[in-house]
């Protein structure tokens, strides 16, 4: 070894000791007589000291001929600082050098290599390893790292067997869009990368294997944003024998040894709403509920006064913004732009001042009097000094235009402090949706989700109200994981195939080795998956994922680094049977 410790174990204890390091340097301080160099690795850093009179004036001259990031060992004795830095672990002792070499010099670098770095984002990805070697880099893949190992260790206890699926498989259409490979032998003929080894665990189920896992990649060639790159893992998993209310149970027990075991945070028993509620109260199927502000709906009451946003509007709802009644009117003009930008899409925000002293005012006072305006107030259980925000129109659009407001409120309110987690299960999701594009219904989830055995008569006569056996995870208003009890033999998912618009030959071509294998014994099973580099970063506290994985794409999806996509030669493109337009 090249070290007998790392930079971040010597402690005052070592005094004494004699010790060899190697590391990277991070900084110098020169005073003249004294030399101190910040010498980093993984572990930590231990600060060096080279004192004229104490050493060969040929050792000082090379300490002072390195530069941040060269390699470096050094060979020397542990003594007490003078000076102590009680912000690292090593601060009460630096290391007195007796030997130095260099083992590679180092160019200088494009970004300095420090907690707050200089470097933008672009310069940071086209130089990833040097950013990995940032402490809050490396500390989020050592989230990660215990992220991964502790799952291993929950799924483990619980008789899960971690089972590889293939890479190279066949295109589906339902979904996002593939990523494709050409085959070199069968020109013509694509593999595709998996979005999800959907139906290989499910074929797992079918072989008996009735608890599996695979922390695995996944592609989705999709427009990307901070929460998503073209390439993601997922904690993926399936049991067999089961109910809803087991993967529940199972998979709640899973995200709660995380907490405990990486954050060292009991959470609570998780909640569960179904779609309709989350929906109605929210305005989203991933509602925040580390805070209330719940929708209240006062359509009826608005009727019949002449004022044509309400009047016209087939829904009339609001949340109530506790302790803001005095907000001035430049900050609800702030508010009422944020509703209206392309991101929101609302045309403007209705507001109620329920003051301090008991009076109200109100952008509607025109048409409403301070009696009706009361009875709104009454109804948002509000008290003086708060502050209704309305907003009117198309039911599902203006729930989800409220609850962008809401997110936007919570933030404002720091209501949304990442410290603070509250997670939630999300049931009885709608089995399909409809798509005014393709003008047919598609699978919420996917195809192989069953429905409720109660609502199965409505497939005929009135789809969209078809209630899914399928769950979903969310932490902090964000979907962390979800799933579905599945379709485990033929007739039903033949006749959810028809329902998607398949035909016979088109479900035989694309799943018929899934339906010939429910006809040999396939057994009631389920499962779930969760976004794993989701989970790191919402654990990590972070907005992006990217920083939670090693080498990500940036927003263009590219790797900047190796700059790929690239083109390939025309004697592969030959060789692969693929004809490019000059």
């Amino acid at each position: 070894m090249l070290r007998t410790h790392t930079c971040g174990e010597l402690r005052l204890a070592d005094a004494n000791k004699n010790v060899t390091l190697a590391g990277w340097v991070q900084r110098l301080r020169d005073k003249g007589s004294v030399l101190w160099i910040d010498m980093r690795d993984r572990y930590g850093i231990t600060q060096l000291i080279f004192e004229e009179g104490k050493i060969a004036p040929v050792l000082l001259e090379a300490a002072r001929n390195v530069g941040r990031e060269y390699v470096i060992q050094i060979e020397g004795t542990v003594v007490e600082r003078l000076s102590k830095n009680d912000k690292i672990p090593t601060g009460e002792v630096e290391v007195r050098v007796m030997k130095l070499e260099v083992l590679n010099a180092s160019k200088l670098p494009p970004f300095t290599i420090e907690d707050d770095t200089d470097g933008g984002d672009e310069l940071r990805m086209k130089y990833r390893y040097l950013d990995l070697r940032r402490n809050p880099v490396r500390q989020s893949l050592q989230l990660r790292h215990k992220m991964a190992q502790q799952t291993r260790t929950f799924l483990d206890d619980q008789h899960f067997i971690e089972v590889e699926t293939p890479v190279l498989i066949k295109s589906t259409p339902e979904g996002a869009r593939d990523f494709v490979v050409p085959s070199r032998v069968h020109h013509g003929e694509f593999y595709a990368l998996p979005q999800s080894p959907q139906t290989f665990k499910q074929l797992l189920m079918v072989s008996g294997f009735d608890r599996y896992y695979q922390i695995v990649k996944c592609f989705r060639d999709e427009d990307l944003r901070a929460d998503r790159q073209p390439e993601f893992t997922q904690i993926d998993c399936e049991m067999a024998f089961i109910t809803q209310e087991d993967i529940l149970n199972t998979f709640e027990g899973l995200i709660r040894h995380l907490f405990k075991n990486v954050k060292s945070i009991d959470l609570p028993t998780v909640q569960r709403m179904n779609y309709d509620d989350a929906m109605q109260q929210y305005g989203s199927d991933k509602p925040d509920t580390r805070f209330d502000m719940k929708f209240v709906e006062i359509t009826p009451l608005t009727k019949g006064k002449n004022f044509p946003v309400f009047e016209n509007a087939e829904l009339v709802v609001g949340i109530n913004a506790i302790g803001c009644a005095e907000y001035s009117r430049k900050q609800i003009d702030e508010l009422t732009e944020f509703v209206k930008r392309p991101q929101v899409g609302a045309k403007g925000l209705v507001y109620i001042q329920y003051r301090a002293d008991g009076s109200i005012k109100s952008s509607v006072d025109k048409f409403y009097s301070a009696d009706e305006l009361k009875v709104w107030i009454e109804k948002f259980s509000a008290n003086p000094g708060d502050l209704i925000f309305l907003m009117a129109g198309e039911a599902a659009t203006t729930r989800k235009q409220l609850s962008e407001l809401r997110l936007f409120m919570g933030e404002k309110l720091g209501f949304r402090d990442k410290q603070k987690f509250a997670a939630l299960w999300v049931v009885d999701f709608p089995l399909l949706e409809w798509s005014e594009d393709t003008k047919r219904y598609h699978a919420m989830h996917h195809p192989f989700t069953s429905p409720k055995p109660e609502d199965i008569k409505l497939l005929d006569t009135d789809p969209g109200k078809v209630r899914a056996n399928a769950y979903d995870m969310v932490i902090n208003g964000t979907e962390v994981g979800g799933g579905s009890i599945r379709i485990h033999d033929r007739a039903t998912q033949q006749m959810m195939f028809n329902h998607l618009g398949f035909t016979q030959e088109e479900a035989k071509k694309q799943f018929g080795f899934l339906m010939e294998a429910f006809e040999f014994g396939a057994p009631p099973h389920g499962g779930i998956a969760f976004g794993f580099d989701r989970l790191c970063s919402l654990f990590g506290g972070a907005e992006s994922i990217r920083d939670f994985i090693a080498f990500p794409k940036n927003n263009a999806g590219r790797d900047v680094m190796i700059d790929t996509p690239s083109a390939i030669s025309d004697e592969q493109l030959k060789e692969l049977g693929l004809i490019i337009k000059k």
